[in-house]
């Protein structure tokens, strides 16, 4: 809403941000920044901790501005309310934001997260047993030069595997870590565009069990959950130093046998949703381990019905190539036969049947030949039946819709829980496809610093921890109190999407004397359900509100 003016009045929006706002209170979060960050500069008439709760704000205020566009964003905003009493949206313009960026750079924005996440964990109680680690990558516009050899680059920004399918973009990458009920994300780093999963993710563990080794209020050790870039011989197995659960490479010859077992040979074990398990032993590189098979009824039709379609569209191709083949003359049969084997190897669902092997003859020079002439052989061609490799394509279909899960707890171990363990790895991908949202604004970055790009990283990656972190007490409230709140189908929910909520929220606005600071007359536009949102987030969302 934009700021209006009427009798010495004027309104500005404060929708959604309150609950931001409060929850980020809650959490200490400007004073635990503000401890790592202090404000050296008197002239700053705001802290590195309330730069960055503004930041947060302008990420999670879902109004298509860019993240970086702050002051522009809290223009018609109540700072006072929503930041610190006295506060003005001139407080902070680009430099104060600029030199918030540096210092979270300088203090190295890995750590910076991490120290913050790790204590809101602790301080919470929000750390789970299990951490999920995976990398993504975020496309930047534009271009990028090295910096100043006084001002160290720490990343790299350049052309790598983009798992965006953006290949003409260069790139940025992010290592994230989450645990926990309520998907707090503990760990972020962010790495040059060509990074390699099969070393960052064993560098971003490595980092946050060092980093848990130097803190004086332990917590348990993680159970490390990642994809096949973590299983690997000269790593992961080499070191084996701390509990895992991964998906095993179906490159290893020994998994790639067991995917293609038959049923027939396996003894399953039927769990929900169509998924079936096996367990087996295993001493793959040295280490002992589990290996559990699992089969999804809903992931092999889909499979199935894909590489049909693949085959099919290889086979005419190959139909297509047999038929130029055919009409091709070699010089003699070994060579039409050794041309045949190297059409057909590029096609392993489709073999050689009956072939026909045809002389070339012609006739020598032109026109009618005499009675008597003789042809002379040019070579010969050669014809072959196309058929479908029913062995080699009943093994492959068998392999849709499995894979392997491995893990190196081997005590007391229920095959059942370890999948589900797995499973969860979707909550890094959950935070991952939050940051790359459009109404986020972070799917592109376009700051022209890699500097300042790992420290907008992190304020991204907080956002993240203040959006999961609220979501979660939300439906834990209303568990609590056995309450529910509207979806978008108008029906009933203990569990709403915390986006949902917020969209609810849109259209309240703050009262006010214009040109005054602290001089609010009212809020307005607090309807019933929107009361009980906030009465839901407690005390300081009562306070931001007016409703205590």
């Amino acid at each position: 809403m934009d700021v209006t003016s009427a009798a010495g009045l004027e309104a500005v929006s404060l929708d959604h941000l309150g609950i931001v706002s409060a929850v980020a209170h809650e959490l200490d979060l400007v004073k635990k920044v503000d401890a790592r960050l202090p404000r050296y500069d008197v002239r700053r008439k705001v802290s590195n901790g309330q730069c960055t709760l503004a930041m947060i704000l302008n990420g999670l205020g879902f109004s298509n501005h860019r993240l970086y566009l702050v002051p522009e964003f809290l223009q018609n905003k109540p700072v006072d309310r929503l930041i610190a009493p006295n506060m003005k949206p001139d407080y902070f313009d680009d430099h104060v934001l600029g030199r918030t960026l540096d210092e979270i750079a300088d203090y190295g924005a890995s750590r910076f997260f991490m120290e913050i996440a790790l204590e809101i964990g602790i301080e919470q109680n929000l750390l789970g047993d299990l951490a999920h680690i995976d990398t993504s990558t975020f496309s930047l516009e534009g271009s990028y030069k090295s910096l100043p050899n006084d001002e160290p680059q720490q990343i790299s920004v350049c052309h790598g595997y983009s798992k965006d399918q953006r290949a003409d973009l260069k790139q940025v990458v992010l290592n994230l870590a989450t645990t926990g009920p309520a998907e707090l994300p503990i760990f972020m780093n962010p790495l040059s565009g060509n990074a390699s999963d099969k070393k960052e993710l064993h560098d971003g563990i490595a980092i946050v069990r060092e980093f848990k080794s130097q803190l004086s209020q332990g917590f348990a050790n993680f159970t490390w959950v990642a994809d096949s870039a973590l299983y690997s011989k000269d790593r992961l197995l080499a070191d084996n130093c701390y509990s895992w659960i991964t998906r095993v490479p179906e490159t290893i010859k020994e998994a790639k046998a067991l995917v293609s077992k038959s049923d027939s040979e396996i003894t399953w074990i039927e769990m929900a949703d169509g998924y079936r398990i096996s367990s087996y032993n295993s001493t793959y590189g040295g280490v002992e381990q589990t290996w559990i098979l699992v089969s999804s009824q809903q992931a092999f039709e889909i499979e199935r019905k894909t590489f049909h379609e693949k085959m099919d569209k290889q086979e005419s191709k190959l139909l297509q190539e047999a038929w130029h083949f055919s009409n091709q003359v070699f010089n003699c049969e070994i060579d039409a036969r050794k041309a045949l084997d190297k059409l057909i190897k590029a096609y392993p669902y489709h073999v050689i049947g009956k072939t026909e092997l045809v002389t070339i003859e012609k006739y020598k020079g032109r026109g009618r030949p005499s009675a008597d002439a003789q042809k002379t052989v040019l070579g010969v061609s050669l014809k072959a039946e196309i058929m479908r490799n029913v062995e080699a394509i009943e093994v492959e279909t068998r392999r849709k819709g499995r894979f392997i899960i491995a893990t190196n707890q081997t005590l007391g171990l229920d095959p059942a829980e370890i999948v589900r363990s797995y499973k969860d790895q979707q909550s890094v991908e959950r935070g991952f496809r939050f940051l790359k949202d459009p109404w986020f604004m972070a799917d592109r970055l376009f700051l022209k610093s890699p500097k300042r790009i790992e420290a907008l990283m992190a304020i991204m990656t907080l956002c993240l921890m203040i959006y999961n972190i609220a979501q979660f007490k939300l439906r834990g409230e209303l568990m609590r109190r056995n309450e529910t709140l509207p979806n978008q189908r108008k029906r009933q929910t203990t569990a709403p999407t915390l986006r949902w909520v917020f969209q609810m929220m849109e259209g309240v606005i703050v009262l006010r004397q214009s040109q005054a600071v602290c001089a609010e007359t009212c809020v307005l536009n607090l309807s019933e359900v929107r009361q009980k949102i906030i009465s839901l987030f407690g005390e300081t969302a009562q306070k931001i509100y007016g409703t205590s």
